[in-house]
C-alpha cells in the first residue's frame, strides 16, 4: 500500500493536505465545543493550537494524513478529515479525526468526503479501512451504518477522553471487497 499525502478531488468536494497555511481559516471554525464532544483531544478555543500542532506532526513523521475539506461550490472550508494508524505493511489505515462546521453536517459533505477518502484509499492498494467512534456517538455510529461499514464489536473502557472519562470504542470496517457496493451507496446518496 502506498499512501501519500495528495490533494483529493471529486465534483462535490477537495481535500488538500493540512499544511500551516490552513490554520487560522480553520480555527474559528473548530470553535464549536459540540465538535468535541466525543473526541479524546479538544481542538475549540485555547485548545485549537494543540490540536492543530499535533496533527501537523502526525503527519509529518508519517503516522497521520490530515485533510482541510473545502466545498466546490463555493469555495469554503468545511471541515478535517485524517488517515490515522496508517499501516502500508498490513494494507490498512483509519479514517478519523472527521469534524465538520455545524452547516455542513447533515448534508452531501460527509458522504464526498468519505468517498474521496476511500477512493483513495482503496486505489493506493488497501485492504481495509477502520473507523471508529464514542460509543455514546450515536450520530457517527449511523453514519458509518449508513455508509455500509461493518461494525465490529466495541473495545469497552478503551480510550482516555479529554474529559477523564474511558470511553467504550465502536469500530467498524469497509473491506476492499465491500468497496463497490459501499461506493455505489456513497453514490447515490449524493446524486
Amino acid at each position: 500500500m502506498q499512501l501519500v499525502p495528495k490533494t483529493l478531488e471529486n465534483d462535490w468536494l477537495r481535500l488538500e493536505p493540512l499544511q500551516e497555511h490552513h490554520r487560522e481559516t480553520m480555527r474559528p471554525l473548530a470553535d464549536d465545543p459540540a465538535t468535541w464532544e466525543w473526541t479524546t483531544l479538544r481542538g475549540d478555543g485555547d485548545h485549537f493550537d494543540t490540536w492543530f500542532d499535533l496533527m501537523l506532526s502526525e503527519q509529518e513523521v508519517g503516522r497521520q494524513i490530515s485533510h482541510a475539506i473545502y466545498r466546490k461550490e463555493d469555495g469554503e472550508l468545511v471541515g478535517h478529515s485524517a488517515y490515522l494508524v496508517i499501516s502500508p505493511r498490513n494494507k490498512r489505515a483509519e479514517i478519523g479525526w472527521t469534524w465538520y462546521t455545524k452547516e455542513a453536517r447533515g448534508t452531501k459533505v460527509n458522504p464526498a468526503a468519505k468517498l474521496a477518502l476511500l477512493s483513495n484509499l482503496f486505489e493506493s492498494g488497501a485492504e481495509r479501512a477502520e473507523l471508529k467512534t464514542h460509543g455514546k456517538n450515536l450520530h457517527s455510529q449511523a453514519a458509518m451504518r449508513k455508509m455500509g461499514a461493518q461494525y465490529e464489536g466495541t473495545f469497552r473502557r478503551h480510550t482516555l477522553t479529554w474529559k477523564g472519562d474511558l470511553r467504550d470504542t465502536v469500530w467498524f470496517s469497509v473491506l476492499k471487497e465491500d468497496w463497490p457496493g459501499v461506493r455505489r451507496g456513497l453514490l447515490a446518496r449524493l446524486s
